[in-house]
């Protein structure tokens, strides 16, 4: 008994030695913004703001194809430990300052230099892009029910203004999800364009819904401080609001493109990580119960890291309360042809996208039409 449980205790060690510490990429990635900034002002060279932007979506792809994937599951004993090892959390928390010191540095430069506005431009969406992963910190805390990671979701998603994401996505995309009645899905043949229009919209509709009925249950009105929505939105207007008074109307621009572009950053996850799937519906008119087939997958190395494993998305759907640092990866599973960025390149090309995606989609339905989600 007491050889195996040393074996249990090496077996998790290897696991932790091999990957406990690259998780710290993400810490890589935040901190990236700066960098760019500390070029600009030291000398003044306006290309630099673009380093986020081109990092994202040309460097981390060409990351995620030379690293290649790792589609290694801890064993059941080790997903255990794993489990229960606060480092992992506290990563979360660790992260969410980082987030906002790079948005802070991010307006008072901004402010402070009064760079051209296609420089401003440019350097908001490539900063915003880089800050959409406060909604995949702010996604991973708020599966959890106790208040301390509910308000660290809530914290984490204000920074780009999403205060309804948590309540929108629990109760609403992870109910509907792969269906044509969820807003978070794409269909066959829609283009990432067309699904922005639809889906933005949606789930602020469907999350202010699902917090109304909340209240109303409780006997409280939807106006009330009580309300999560506008816990979350207080938040980031009283941020925006002080940093106009701090640095002048100047900077608003870059603030409402920041955020716009942080919320189109979960569009583009929500279009690859269903496109086209969808699960059967039943004889008593409800549909299967969510299986990891009906999310798309990647096992791609760097960005898996850099977004705390929102990629093994198939497993997080069958199993939402599980923490990221043991999501598993199956063999069966219908796969993306790259990590996010790679695959936020492609949507953003639609002929590109349905090229390589809808024979995919077909092969996952077998050629057969009423298992493709066409709205």
């Amino acid at each position: 008994m007491h050889a195996e449980l040393n074996d249990l205790t090496n077996n998790a060690a290897r696991y932790r030695n091999g990957k406990r510490y690259l998780w710290l990429i993400a810490f890589v990635t935040a901190f990236l913004p700066i960098a760019s900034m500390l070029v600009y002002v030291e000398t003044g060279f306006l290309a630099a703001l673009c380093f986020p932007l081109i990092y994202f979506f040309v460097g981390m792809p060409l990351l995620d194809m030379l690293l290649g994937e790792d589609p290694y599951n801890p064993s059941d004993d080790v997903m255990y430990r794993l489990e229960q090892d606060p480092y992992f959390r506290v990563l979360l928390f660790c992260i969410i300052p980082i987030y906002y010191l790079t948005f802070f540095a991010a307006v008072w430069v901004v402010g402070t230099y009064s760079p051209p506005l296609w420089a401003v431009l440019v350097f908001a969406v490539g900063v915003g892009t880089f800050h959409a992963n406060s909604l995949t910190v702010g996604h991973e805390l708020g599966h959890k029910t106790n208040k301390v990671d509910q308000w660290g979701a809530k914290i984490s998603n204000a920074l780009v203004g999403y205060g309804h994401f948590c309540i929108e996505h629990n109760r609403g995309h992870h109910v509907q999800v792969a269906t044509p009645e969820d807003a978070a899905s794409s269909r066959f043949g829609e283009s990432i364009y067309r699904f922005a229009l639809r889906e933005i919209p949606g789930g602020f509709v469907r999350g202010w819904h699902h917090e109304a009925e909340r209240l109303k249950r409780k006997g409280h009105s939807v106006w009330s401080w009580r309300n999560d929505i506008l816990q979350g939105y207080a938040i980031t207007l009283a941020i925006a609001a002080g940093l106009v008074v701090w640095f002048g109307p100047g900077v608003l621009p870059f603030i409402i493109v920041h955020h716009v572009v942080g919320w189109y950053g979960l569009t583009q996850a929500n279009y690859v990580e269903h496109y086209g799937l969808k699960r059967k519906k039943m004889e008593n008119g409800r549909y299967e119960p969510c299986q990891p087939r009906h999310s798309w997958n990647t096992n791609h190395i760097y960005s898996n890291l850099a977004t705390f494993h929102l990629q093994r998305h198939s497993d997080h759907h069958s199993n939402p309360l599980r923490p990221y640092q043991v999501l598993r990866n199956f063999p069966d599973l219908p796969r993306l042809p790259s990590g996010y960025p790679g695959c936020f390149v492609l949507a953003a090309i639609p002929p590109l996208w349905f090229r390589i995606m809808n024979p995919k989609v077909m092969a996952w339905a077998n050629n057969d039409p009423s298992l493709i989600n066409k709205g």
